[in-house]
């Protein structure tokens, strides 16, 4: 195998929505029986409480193929972001959360804590100021969605991936 062939197939994994083999993500596998609360299941999509709640409700979304994280998605992808935003609000309607006390979400990479893409829909308050921080969101200026921040509020996740851009860490 040749050192480009090596560095080709490198790129598509990293790019890739199928873990290859030997990938161990924790998202893919998703069950009540591998320790998840789970709290919505369909065929595409499941939600599970999140394991460290930063807010009053602290849920996670998730696509059930594996794709990497925010920073992978394009304009195709903007149906299964709202579908993902719809469950959000489906379960945050459940739990009788007002609107303006709603925030959802992705994390961009480096600052994700998994490899694996998922929604944080949340009803706040955050526990603690420290804990709100890791979910700022950076309203944008100058023609840009979103400013320089490591959080990406969903919806300007959308408007970015509609614009033909990629959601990243810097103003995009």
């Amino acid at each position: 195998m040749s050192s480009d062939t090596v560095v080709q197939k490198t790129a598509i994994e990293h790019l890739s929505l199928v873990p290859s083999r030997g990938h161990t993500c924790s998202f893919c596998l998703v069950t009540p029986e591998n320790g998840f609360n789970t709290v919505w299941e369909e065929a595409e999509f499941v939600a599970f409480e999140d394991r460290n709640p930063a807010a009053v409700h602290h849920v996670l979304v998730i696509p059930r193929r594996h794709i990497v994280s925010v920073r992978t998605l394009c304009r195709s992808d903007v149906h299964m972001l709202r579908r993902m935003e719809e469950i959000g609000h489906l379960i945050l309607d459940q739990r009788d959360v007002r609107a303006h006390r709603r925030r959802m979400g992705f994390h961009i990479p480096p600052f994700n804590s998994v490899d694996h893409l998922h929604l944080h829909v949340q009803a706040l308050p955050y526990k603690s100021v420290m804990r709100g921080m890791k979910y700022f969101v950076a309203p944008g200026c100058y023609g840009k969605e979103k400013g320089f921040g490591w959080f990406a509020e969903i919806g300007q996740t959308i408007r970015i991936l509609e614009n033909g851009g990629h959601v990243g860490v810097l103003s995009c």
